[in-house]
């Protein structure tokens, strides 16, 4: 039985504006509680409960335990990163989510008899939705009206071959139009669409990998095994040295080595680093929609990129109709005319029917374009069917009426328009009226149509960059291969011979092959563009996608990094990493520059914090070798963190960088990092041995003078602190050595901060409050003893720099 609800659904006027406000107001829209960034809450659990800021958490309490409140100075450190990070991640998730919001896709729908575009976040269930060409299906229900329309289902299924749909069908969300147009209603929507009722990855949409993340993620596990190695040998050294000194010593003394071991800044600035480029780019109108994409273009070496959109201003205008063999030009204009009176027309029909009106045929039966087949036709009432499509595609069906020599002069006259740079397509007629997409026998070919492109004037400096960068391109059209090399000749590139991809081969090998070789290919199919990406990859490129289209949708999603116009199709900026939001390719540069920035300055941030680690740990080894108390307290080490580590780090991870991107990241980290910081370790020592035999109290009477309780706090001779001030001057010395080694190549900027930081260390110093704040005594004699074994240190962390021809090479390009 049909009900009264069933009969309102089938109409053409959709629903009316108070049926949408009831569904509204009981729920029934198609949102989901998923968001494209963390809420308030997330961010501050994301930057407070991590498991370094619980270590030191413990510690700062058990600092607190033993009265010595300037040790736990690092507390503070703990407090003020984790605010920089929240305060940063949140400024950069509003401006992020404006920016998404107003780049959100959208959805044709039919509500009071009218077509209106509305967020895809406020369809309502019931909803009439119309799809055209490169739209996304926003939910599930059933087609009441199918012209020819195709739906991808990839990200469903994983078959990437389009599917037909009728009237009646049962049509799914997370699907995408690659042909025709349709209306359905929306019966399903938000949480009970099907593509949000199955597993999460169901859609197959893969992350951006991130080679930062990945190595930073790796170090993070390297420490935490290190720290429950070396917590255990910390505190059983220290009780054995300063055990007779009461507990507070022990506590004071292991948690200094511990909390050197805790690199509490590292995630902060490479998350706050991203952020920010992020942020930075949206201002150049390019959304982020994964952040580690800003890393993985600095990491491409291979471009793929269509001809249409992207070497070209994407809008193609009709020029001329030259007719075939003495066919009727005022039937040719006609025909033209009523293929492109199309709703759904392509970019090539649109072209058309801005010069060519429509004859008022009536249209019995449409195939729509589509990017595989590369042919459209139309079958109208007392007239020819109509055929518009790829020459090559439509003289191959072998014209019955045309002689031989007639379709080879058609060939040569295709191959002489599209040198020239034109985009050329054929019009033919049939006799026959067609039920499917299958090209009649009968073909007629009628008129030869001519349409040109704008190249886009920043197109050659984008490419002439890439180049330099040692980045290849290839261009990949679905476009005559003899059209798209006069365009990218016209931009510069050195094209060779271009290929008709119809030509290629199928075994993957033999493709990689003619990749190699190969700029620029022609009526590449969209599995075909998803092949190239895959050979390219398997050769061991970093492959980056850029496109338009909803035939480019498979190959951005499957590239390394994927790249949508602003103004392409809802499904390709969907599945993409980057979006170009005012369609402009020569923002790529911009995004390649931006990435390049966060892994040199990652890096450099990354060796500071792992070499105070491997110095920590080198120092708590040699003082229970050695039977020594650990030389610094806590707040020595807060000192030296803060001015060549934290503050120079923050400065350095946002400064401008250059250089070239060099695999090996981690690698190369832990080559300069590791021995660097285990010689600031065993200078340390060495100067703390030095400083303990001619300064300070003696070991012997360390007890009764360095301990002493009075009205509940302790009371020290300053004497007590110079060997630990030795050590300090020590350290100060080899990790200054360290900061200017990771700043270089010098610019102005740079040495004016390495100089302030060593400012502010010797006002630690010279200043009595912070001398006495942080423990710090030191004689001129022990000053120079302390800087010249400082200096030793020095030398040595340059003979690393000097030995890892690697790291060199990564501070080589200027700034």
């Amino acid at each position: 039985m049909t009900t009264a609800e069933d009969t309102h659904l089938t109409r053409a006027s959709g629903l009316t504006g108070a049926e949408v406000d009831e569904r509204v107001a009981r729920g029934a829209v198609n949102r989901l509680a998923e968001r494209t960034s963390r809420s308030v809450g997330e961010i501050v659990r994301a930057n407070v409960l991590t498991r370094f800021n619980a270590i030191l958490g413990a510690l700062f309490v058990l600092v607190m335990v033993t009265g010595s409140w300037a040790d736990g100075l690092f507390g503070l450190v703990l407090v003020v990163n984790s605010a920089i990070g929240i305060t940063q991640e949140y400024l950069a998730k509003r401006k992020l989510d404006r920016i998404a919001l107003l780049n959100a896709p959208t959805t044709r729908v039919v509500r009071d008899g009218e077509v209106r575009v509305v967020p895809t976040t406020e369809v309502v269930q019931d909803d009439l939705v119309e799809l055209r060409t490169g739209d996304e299906v926003p939910a599930d229900g059933p087609l009441v009206l199918s012209a020819g329309l195709e739906l991808n289902e990839a990200n469903l299924t994983g078959e990437s071959d389009p599917v037909a749909h009728d009237e009646g069908d049962e049509i799914m969300s997370g699907t995408s139009v690659v042909a025709g147009s349709g209306r359905y209603h929306a019966r399903h929507v938000g949480a009970d669409a099907y593509v949000n009722r199955i597993a999460a990855d169901a859609r197959r949409f893969t992350r951006t990998r991130s080679e930062i993340q990945e190595s930073v993620n790796t170090l993070l596990r390297y420490i935490t095994w290190v720290i429950a190695v070396a917590l255990p040998i910390a505190v059983w050294s220290q009780w054995r040295t300063v055990g007779d000194r009461g507990w507070q010593q022990v506590v004071i003394r292991s948690a200094a080595g511990v909390v050197g071991l805790v690199p509490e800044g590292l995630v902060l600035l490479t998350s706050v680093a991203f952020l920010l480029s992020a942020v930075q780019l949206t201002r150049r109108n390019v959304l982020v929609q994964q952040l580690p994409a800003v890393e993985g273009l600095a990491r491409v070496d291979v471009v793929c990129l269509d001809k249409t959109g992207t070497l070209t201003a994407g809008e193609i205008a009709y020029e001329d109709a030259e007719s075939i063999e003495g066919q009727d030009v005022d039937e040719i204009r006609c025909a033209l005319g009523a293929l492109a009176d199309d709703p759904n027309a392509n970019g090539t029909l649109t072209a058309v029917a801005a010069v060519l009106a429509s004859p008022g045929w009536e249209r019995t039966r449409t195939i729509p374009f589509n990017s595989a087949r590369k042919w459209s036709a139309a079958c109208f009432t007392d007239h020819a069917t109509w055929v518009i499509g790829a020459p090559e595609v439509l003289l191959a069906a072998d014209p019955q009426p045309s002689p031989p020599e007639a379709i080879e002069a058609i060939r040569a006259r295709v191959a002489e328009l599209a040198a020239s740079g034109r985009r050329v397509v054929l019009l033919a007629r049939s006799g026959i009226d067609l039920t499917d997409p299958t090209l009649p026998r009968d073909i007629t070919p009628a008129a030869l149509v001519t349409l040109s492109e704008q190249v886009r004037p920043d197109a050659r400096d984008t490419l002439a960059y890439f180049a330099e960068q040692h980045v290849a391109i290839k261009v990949i059209s679905g476009d005559n291969p003899v059209t798209v090399a006069a365009v990218a000749r016209e931009v510069g590139l050195d094209v060779g011979e271009p290929v008709d991809a119809r030509t290629l081969p199928d075994d993957a090998d033999a493709l990689r092959e003619v990749l190699a070789r190969t700029t620029v290919f022609g009526r590449v199919t969209p599995e075909q563009k998803r092949a190239f990406v895959h050979a390219l990859q398997a050769d061991g490129h970093v492959v980056a996608m850029t496109g338009d289209g909803v035939n480019d949708a498979l190959a951005l999603k499957d590239a390394d990094i994927g790249v949508a116009m602003g103004n392409g199709a809802q499904a390709t900026k969907a599945v993409a990493e980057l979006v170009l939001l005012d369609g402009r390719f020569s923002h790529l540069p911009d995004v390649l520059a931006e990435g390049r920035r966060v892994i040199g300055n990652v890096e450099r941030v990354a060796n500071l914090f792992v070499a105070k680690n491997a110095m920590s740990l080198v120092a708590i080894l040699a003082a229970a070798l050695a039977s020594l108390p650990f030389p610094f307290l806590p707040r020595h080490l807060t000192l030296v963190s803060a001015v060549t580590i934290g503050i120079p780090a923050f400065f350095l991870a946002l400064g401008p960088n250059r250089r070239r991107y060099l695999p090996g990241f981690l690698g190369r980290i832990l080559r300069f990092a590791v021995p660097s910081g285990a010689v600031a370790g065993l200078a340390v020592i060495a100067s703390y041995l030095l400083a303990g035999s001619g300064y300070g109290v003696p070991r012997e009477q360390f007890a009764a003078r360095c301990a002493v309780e009075e009205g509940g706090r302790t009371v020290a001779e300053v004497a007590c602190w110079q060997p630990g001030s030795g050590a300090t001057i020590t350290l100060l010395a080899v990790f200054f050595w360290i900061l200017a080694v990771l700043a270089r190549p010098f610019l102005a900027w740079k040495a004016g901060l390495v100089a302030a930081m060593v400012v502010l260390a010797v006002l630690a110093f010279v200043v009595p409050f912070a001398a006495q704040l942080f423990n710090l005594d030191a004689p001129g004699a022990l000053l120079w003893q302390s800087l010249a074994t400082g200096l030793v240190g020095a030398a040595m962390v340059e003979v690393v720099y000097r030995l890892s021809p690697s790291v060199r090479h990564a501070h080589h390009v200027r700034d």
